[in-house]
């Protein structure tokens, strides 16, 4: 069995537990440490310092690249605030694939959604009276660099605001912002070691001379 941590991630908050950079200024920014102190646990994949939600911390190798591995194709749902009334020509653009600078992006589910009931921001997001925002569930299968914020960017409707709701079938239910769960799940079996290369056969018996003329 092995430890798998659920923990909702605060806004600006590094999903590391040191800042190596040291911040703003010289700074330290808030770091997973200020929240978990549970020994030998690593994040499972990552989300950006300016993201919220749901993040998985485990203590087994093998389950932290099952999660993590953009090959095995975990599906990933963030609930996605953005700029405008969002129309079903983008919704469309969104779910066949976006055309970004380092590929286009994987057919993804997206769909649009009532405004949840979460808890607030701090910061807030920005308001503007003359601009309406609106909320998309998106769900994707690879993990390319902040590739929902450009997503939404690439189709006219900027990211406000971008929460993880749920990786494979664990999700942010029960959680508010800092608060994790601990739960006990089978670990994935490890790789079969390869096969041993089999030495070249032996030659039964040496070739012959040729007599010398």
């Amino acid at each position: 069995m092995a430890t798998l941590i659920l923990f909702n991630k605060p806004f600006g908050v590094l999903c590391q537990f040191t800042d190596e950079k040291g911040g703003t200024n010289g700074n330290p920014r808030a770091t997973l440490a200020d929240w978990l102190t549970i020994p030998a646990i690593y994040p499972a994949g990552r989300l950006d310092y300016d993201s919220e939600g749901l993040l998985l911390l485990t203590d087994n190798g093998q389950l932290q690249h099952r999660i993590a591995s953009p090959r095995l194709k975990m599906p990933k749902t963030y609930w996605v605030q953005v700029e405008g009334e969002i129309n079903e020509s983008a919704l469309t653009k969104l779910r066949e694939g976006v055309e970004l600078k380092d590929g286009k992006t994987r057919p993804a589910d997206v769909a649009t959604m009532t405004p949840p009931e979460i808890w607030p921001r701090n910061p807030p997001v920005r308001y503007r009276e003359s601009i309406p925002t609106s909320w998309v569930r998106i769900t994707i299968t690879e993990g390319k660099n902040r590739q929902v914020r450009r997503m939404t960017a690439a189709v006219g409707f900027p990211t406000l605001r971008l929460i993880r709701y749920g990786i494979g079938d664990w999700t942010l239910d029960g959680l508010t912002p800092g608060e994790y769960r601990a739960i006990s799940v089978h670990a994935p079996a490890p790789p079969p070691e390869k096969a041993a290369r089999k030495p070249a056969k032996l030659r039964k018996h040496a070739p012959r001379r040729r007599p010398r003329p």
